[in-house]
């Protein structure tokens, strides 16, 4: 039995030797230098935007480095030997998938880390290597041999089909992953504007900062070895960057604020670039910088994401629920004046949130790979801390609410029911309507366009189809259709809007009320005005009227003014430039009360852009810059504010006025910079003052080589 075995082991070994090409008695490579050749490798896996100083490569991708043997040494195939050991993180372990023991093959496997020599005999050696797709991302230590080491820094592959977050057309990749620059879609689902946006993944040092970011996270100093082997996993990493954009459970990279002054920090509204945040944060020993709101949480995860490798896009909602207790349901309640009464649960104007691409091995559904919707604003808390997803798109849109992770939350986000309930003077309440008005116009930037692409049917069935009705039923949740609260009261109430509604402007918005009985309606009719931050917090009244006796005659209609004063709103308002309008309608016959609702956008003045010489690399150029102030009151502390991927070097270049601008003035400067790279590139424009504050405003630029 002994012998049996002794030779089932000698197989083995013989095996082996044959397999890997290796024999024990080999000689191994005596290696004098090594040469990366980070130019041709980095372009070859396309990180070279990063730089070409280092050696930075895609897992599942092989790259080829220069080995000079010491004189009197020399390759010889078949005879010669060479172990390679990868290594990464601090406590590395083949045991947990940190840690590779590979030697010489006759080829190179895709499929597993693997080496093998490309070039003919002779004393110096094309050494081709291939990290397997299934290793965990970050800086790697190879150990070529007994005496050399060469450091690596692995990330993601989205080219590479036996990677768990491949892609297949190149055009999304060059948007997803290449892209550094983009629009984040902001405003109200009935005026949806794209916000320019620079996510700079490739500027200098920021991978280094998405790498600490990692390593800064509380898993990783509990325990980094079982940290740096998740990171072979997209769903880990996504799910640590959910918790560590925000800083509300660890040193996380932003503070969020919603309410009040920002002193201490930068108004949310100041950021156009994730560079700054992130060199910001770095700088400043990883204390969180201040302050971010929902679109720039989602703008740093998903600069943080691309640079890892990781396909990413940041996606709006409107009309986003905040459902905390999870009945699907949204109450708000309002006085008889149609003032907001209690704070409750909110419906925001809109709120982003950032989807990754990737398959999902850990739910057993194949129809549940792709994107992966997550969101780095802290709303609630998932596993005790905050963060949320990555859960599957597709299964928020069939309503299976069992996948991991947080799929209630999101779906409530997107399906939920907002019921407005009126709170009387004398204790009692009425419930005045119940609207399926969440998860509007689903939106992101397309594909190699700056337009929107509008995704909702990614999340949700279309309103009333019977597929909505089946995911509501598998949600445990019916859709309440009802969006008027007495059938056949023949009173219809609706709120229209100027076309022009510009910041600084006095403008009109009306009641439209009708009367589809029989008979003659005297009704009261009350319409109101107030600020209102995109969370939906409300602010102070920017015009109210109320009319006691309206007389509709039968099949009539009546449409009633009110004026918006810029004398009024100007002041109240926040930098979100949003009113909210609500009118109430008492029927004197029935009794009963009709609502309606709608929140509208006060829009900027244009920003407009003129490149002045002809736009080369590494080439001095100026960009005119002008905006007409349209307030009826003249702007103090004017300045403009510049930066694009590889157009400023990483950096926020400013210029400011030195007088006040009057009302309908020009604003104008020119401000110099040199772009670093060629292709199309975005300039993204700032305009801030006293009295006007951050108007956006991007230049797309295409840089000749």
């Amino acid at each position: 039995m002994k012998y049996y075995s002794d030779c089932l082991d000698i197989h083995f070994i013989l095996c082996f030797i044959e397999q890997e090409n290796y024999c024990l008695c080999s000689p191994e490579l005596n290696i004098e230098r090594v040469s990366l050749e980070c130019e041709f490798n980095n372009m070859d896996h396309r990180t070279d935007l990063n730089g070409v100083d280092r050696l930075i490569v895609r897992r599942g991708q092989a790259f080829t480095i220069s080995l000079y043997l010491k004189p009197g040494s020399s390759y010889e195939s078949g005879t010669s030997s060479l172990t390679c050991v990868a290594e990464t993180g601090p406590e590395p372990s083949e045991e947990y998938g940190t840690r590779a023991v590979f030697g010489l093959s006759q080829n190179i496997s895709t499929s597993a880390w693997s080496a093998a020599v490309t070039s003919p005999p002779g004393d110096m050696v094309a050494l081709s290597l291939c990290a397997s797709p299934r290793a965990p991302i970050g800086r790697y230590t190879v150990r070529l041999g007994s005496s050399v080491d060469i450091q690596l820094i692995l990330l993601f592959n989205p080219w590479c089909s036996g990677d768990a977050v491949y892609m297949e057309r190149e055009e999304d990749l060059a948007e997803y992953i290449l892209s550094q620059d983009g629009l984040i879609y902001r405003g109200s689902f009935k005026y949806p504007y794209g916000t320019p946006w620079s996510y700079g993944q490739f500027e200098s040092g920021i991978l280094d900062v998405c790498l600490q970011i990692l390593d800064m996270n509380p898993k990783c100093l509990k325990n980094p070895g079982k940290d740096h082997s998740g990171r072979r996993n997209p769903i880990y990493v996504c799910r640590v960057l959910s918790a560590m954009v925000n800083c509300n459970d660890d040193r996380g990279v932003l503070f969020g604020k919603w309410q009040g002054g920002f002193d201490g920090g930068e108004s949310p509204m100041f950021w156009k670039s994730s560079v700054d945040i992130l060199r910001r944060w770095e700088a400043n020993a990883c204390a969180p910088v201040k302050y971010g709101q929902c679109w720039v949480f989602a703008a740093v995860a998903c600069s943080v994401a691309r640079a890892l490798g990781i396909p990413c896009r940041v996606v709006t909602n409107y009309q986003s629920a905040h459902d905390s207790n999870g009945n699907l349901l949204i109450e708000r309640y309002v006085d008889e004046n149609g003032e907001s009464r209690g704070r409750g649960e909110m419906v925001w104007n809109y709120h982003c949130w950032v989807e990754s691409w990737m398959t999902r091995p850990d739910l057993k559904k194949p129809e549940y790979n792709g994107w992966q919707a997550y969101d780095p604003t802290p709303q609630e808390k998932s596993e005790n801390v905050y963060c949320c997803g990555p859960v599957p798109v597709r299964a928020i849109k069939e309503g299976d609410l069992t996948m991991r992770y947080d799929a209630p939350f999101v779906f409530a986000e997107v399906n939920a029911d907002l019921v407005t309930f009126m709170k009387k003077a004398d204790g009692t309440q009425k419930k005045l309507i119940t609207e399926t008005l969440v998860g509007q116009k689903i939106s992101t930037k397309r594909v190699g366009r700056d337009d929107r692409e509008d995704i909702t049917h990614l999340y949700k069935y279309p309103e009333g189809s019977q597929e909505e009705r089946e995911v509501f039923e598998r949600a445990e949740h019916q859709a309440k259709l009802n969006k008027r609260p007495e059938e056949g009261s023949g009173l219809q109430l609706s709120i229209k809007v100027s076309v022009d509604m510009r910041k600084g402007c006095d403008f009109d918005v009306f009641a439209l009320v009708s009367n589809g009985t029989d008979s003659v309606k005297m009704c009261r009719l009350v319409f109101g005005s107030c600020a209102v931050s995109y969370t939906g917090v409300l602010g102070a009244n920017c015009g109210f009227k109320d009319l006691l006796n309206v007389e509709l005659q039968p099949g009539g209609e009546r449409k009633v003014p009110l004026r918006l004063n810029y004398s009024k709103y100007g002041s109240e308002l926040t930098e979100d430039g949003l009113i909210r309008l609500a009118a109430l309608l008492y029927d004197y016959s029935t009794g009963n009360i009709l609502m309606a609702a709608r929140t509208i956008v006060l829009t900027n003045p244009e920003i407009k852009v003129k490149i002045l010489g002809e736009p080369k690399e590494n080439r001095k150029l100026a960009a005119e810059i002008s905006l007409k102030n349209p307030l009826p009151q003249r702007l103090d502390k004017c300045c403009f504010s510049i930066e694009g991927a590889n157009l400023t070097g990483g950096t926020v270049i400013t210029e400011s006025l030195g007088q006040s601008v009057e009302p309908g003035e020009e604003a104008k400067v020119k401000i110099y910079f040199t772009p670093s790279r060629s292709g199309l590139r975005k300039l993204v424009v700032d305009f801030d003052s006293s009295q006007l504050c951050h108007v956006k405003g991007y230049r797309n630029v295409i840089i000749g080589k």
